[in-house]
């Protein structure tokens, strides 16, 4: 017999060595709230990925990028 060290009402996200399930109504619901964070945040997550986007391109070309950024303000200080 297994025997538990906290009481039966208490909530825990454990599953003790038992089967661990999900009903059809804990998906459903989970399925809602993900549908309703997507589209609450949706231009917090088109800027995020975004901003992946332009950090992947600039990692890739560091040097190149430190270079180009370098004669832009080098430029724009010379003309103005």
């Amino acid at each position: 017999m297994t025997t538990f060290a906290y009481p039966s009402h208490c909530w825990s996200t454990a599953s003790n060595g038992l089967l661990a399930d999900t009903s059809p109504g804990d998906l459903e619901t989970l399925g809602e709230h993900l549908g309703n964070c997507q589209n609450t945040h949706r231009h917090w997550l088109t800027l995020h990925y975004a901003a992946q986007k332009m950090r992947g391109f600039m990692a890739a070309r560091f040097v190149t990028t430190v270079v180009l950024v370098t004669l832009f303000l080098g430029v724009n200080i010379w003309l103005l």
